[in-house]
């Protein structure tokens, strides 16, 4: 599985959908069905992972494999499953999208088991469900960005950096990780 496409898309804001833990689990199942010997690991993340949470109606999937270089002994199992691979300029990692027969769209991020503990997306998510009024901020700041970036889905991930910034200073420090800078991966 070989692709250098970049993936932008138009991006839309939805209220939240209590029926994507299910849409994600069923997935999960399709997930580990093709490639349980090399997925030691699988959660849901991202804005659909979090209750009450405004998002684009796509489901965020990260798996951690033993080591990156295992991601080509199970790529043509992903491929057969309608998954395509982007370059997204993510370092460490591979991101993959995938759209079902309903029009369901799933974003397959696999990482390495040694960054599995420290994932920014983990933190942030572990960070949201704890911390409501958050919730409330990021859904209010994302309806403001997609009046302006509603087309390119690349400069409205761009323009969230200040608000996820500030929430991984927060979520790192509760857990007492030194600070990163999110725009680096």
């Amino acid at each position: 599985m070989t692709n250098s496409k970049i993936y932008r898309h138009s991006v839309q804001i939805v209220d939240y959908d209590p029926n994507w833990v299910q849409i994600f689990a069923a997935e999960k199942e399709l997930l580990l069905a093709h490639a349980r010997a090399y997925l030691l690991a699988i959660e849901h993340i991202g804005s659909t992972a979090i209750p009450g949470q405004r998002a684009k109606p796509i489901i965020d999937i990260m798996a951690a494999v033993q080591d990156l270089a295992d991601f080509t002994k199970f790529s043509a199992e992903l491929e057969g499953l309608g998954y395509e691979l982007f370059e997204m300029g993510m370092k460490e990692r591979y991101f993959l999208r995938r759209q079902d027969s309903t029009g369901q769209s799933f974003h397959l991020h696999i990482v390495s088991l040694a960054s599995w503990p420290e994932r920014k997306e983990r933190l942030m998510r572990d960070y949201l469900l704890k911390h409501p009024e958050d919730v409330i901020a990021y859904g209010k700041l994302k309806d403001e960005l997609v009046k302006s970036y509603g087309e390119d889905s690349i400069a409205y991930t761009e323009a969230k950096t200040s608000f996820i910034q500030g929430v991984m200073d927060r979520a790192r420090a509760a857990l007492n990780l030194p600070p990163i800078d999110v725009s680096e991966d």
